[in-house]
C-alpha cells in the first residue's frame, strides 16, 4: 500500500505542485463542506462501483454533480452497477470508504480499477482529494491530475455526470 509520503514523492517527481492541510478526519461530503469554504478550487465525491460481471470502476464527480447510477453503465462500457464492497476496496485501492479518490489508483498495481473523471470537476483550475488520508486535504492544478493518473498508466476517461443524468442516460 502506498504512503502519503510516496505520494507526494511521485508529484515532486512529476513537477506537480501540490499543497496540504490537515484537518479533522472526513468520510463524507457533508462532513467536508467545513473544509472546502476553507480551500479554493473543485472538490469530488468518489463512488467505487463495480458491475455484475466483476470490472471495477472509479467514479470522481464534482461534489455538486448528479450521478444517475441506473443509467450510467451504458456510458462507460459497463453491465448493471453496483458500490463494491468495502473488503474490495480495501483489496484493490488500499483504501477505506470516506477516503477514496484517484491518488489510491497508485496502489492498483494490477490496473482492476476503470478511472471515470467528471469534466464539471475537471472546469476547475484547482481539484482538491485526500492523499491516501482523509484527516488532510491536497490542492493541485486539474491538469497536474490529469499528468499524475496518466503516469500512472491509468486512462483519464471523461464524462459529464450532470448532463447524463439531466438528459435522463
Amino acid at each position: 500500500m502506498i504512503s502519503k509520503d510516496e505520494l507526494f514523492a511521485r508529484l515532486d517527481g512529476l513537477d506537480i505542485a501540490h499543497a496540504t492541510v490537515s484537518h479533522k478526519a472526513v468520510f463524507t461530503v457533508a462532513e467536508s463542506d467545513k473544509i472546502h469554504d476553507d480551500l479554493p478550487g473543485g472538490h469530488s465525491k468518489n463512488l467505487f462501483l463495480k458491475d455484475k460481471k466483476g470490472q471495477l470502476f472509479l467514479v470522481v464527480a464534482e461534489q455538486a454533480s448528479q450521478i444517475d447510477l441506473k443509467g450510467l453503465h451504458r456510458h462507460i462500457g459497463a453491465q448493471r452497477l453496483s458500490f463494491g464492497k468495502p473488503d474490495l476496496l480495501m483489496e484493490v485501492l488500499g483504501m477505506t470508504p470516506g477516503s477514496v479518490n484517484p491518488f489510491a489508483l497508485m496502489n492498483d498495481a494490477d490496473k482492476r480499477c476503470t478511472l471515470w473523471l467528471d469534466e464539471a470537476l475537471l472546469r476547475h483550475e484547482l481539484v482538491n482529494f485526500h492523499p491516501l488520508d482523509n484527516t488532510m486535504t491536497t490542492t493541485l492544478k486539474s491538469a497536474d491530475l490529469i499528468r499524475f493518473i496518466e503516469a500512472i498508466g491509468f486512462g483519464a476517461n471523461r464524462l459529464d455526470f450532470t448532463a447524463l443524468a439531466t438528459q435522463g442516460a
